[in-house]
């Protein structure tokens, strides 16, 4: 699977600035899937904004989304506050554009409710985790702090996800613990794993990039710098491509979802 990673600095609770942007980074496609960060649409610190800011089915964000997927023949997977169900409530969601068909979402789990953050202020959270269709294979999203959650990655590899993907508005603080959580989710489920996150400063907040990719064994994957977008101090754009056959492959060695899934559910 080819994919495109943007750590790149959304402006903040500019959505049509932010698409604009997004459709010059994709370009005319090359790609199976294009990562951008969690909440790249609107910006992550915009507060009560979030609510007049969050997308709806059919409004002119997601129609343009779904235009630019299709013009490049790429998927997106683009992080975007969303509208709930229920009035009021808005999700924080990887928005799953295809070239063809209607957008799908995940929603995050676990919302950060300490020191910076405040999600829990703003969003509903959601308690499954399903992979969704990207060119015939099957992906897994997870959202930052998501990540810290084993159980999470867990749900999603049983589910038959060939790929984890997590986009994150993370600062810089955090970055070296991704760094150790993020190949060990990898490890332990025998599935490629990728990161993307994002850059730039919102409200005193400096957020950490470090997107990077790792294979089933969690060892390195390499990123290839992609050129002719201008770049702010710390954005990348890289292009991968990674074996999604190597991974089954390699589990018979380290089978942890086969003993995983043979074993009972605890009694609760």
């Amino acid at each position: 699977m080819r994919l495109l990673l943007a750590q790149v600095a959304p402006r903040k609770g500019e959505v049509g600035a932010n698409l604009e942007r997004l459709r010059r980074v994709v370009g005319s496609g090359g790609v199976d899937l294009a990562v951008f960060p969690e909440l790249y649409l609107s910006g992550y610190r915009v507060g009560d904004r979030i609510h007049a800011l969050a997308l709806r089915p059919g409004d002119r964000p997601s129609e343009e989304l779904s235009r630019i997927a299709r013009a490049a023949r790429t998927t997106l997977a683009v992080g975007a506050p969303v509208v709930l169900e229920r009035p009021g409530e808005v999700g924080n969601a990887v928005l799953l554009v295809p070239p063809e068909g209607p957008p799908l979402r995940q929603l995050k789990r676990y919302l950060p409710t300490y020191g910076p953050f405040e999600e829990g202020s703003f969003f509903t959270p959601t308690e499954r985790s399903a992979p969704l269709p990207v060119a015939g294979r099957k992906v897994g999203f997870l959202i930052c702090y998501d990540a810290f959650f084993p159980e999470v990655a867990r749900e999603l590899a049983l589910g038959g996800s060939e790929l984890l993907v997590v986009i994150s508005a993370s600062p810089v603080t955090s970055r070296r613990l991704f760094e150790k959580v993020l190949p060990a989710r990898a490890v332990e489920n025998a599935v490629p794993l990728v990161y993307v996150n994002r850059v730039g400063v919102e409200d005193g907040v400096v957020f950490g990039g470090g997107t990077h990719a790792w294979d089933a064994r969690g060892e390195p994957v390499p990123l290839t710098p992609r050129t002719g977008e201008p770049l702010a101090p710390e954005e990348g754009l890289w292009d991968l491509e990674i074996d999604l056959d190597d991974a089954p492959r390699w589990r018979p060695f380290r089978p942890v979802l086969r003993d995983v899934a043979s074993r009972p559910p605890v009694a609760g």
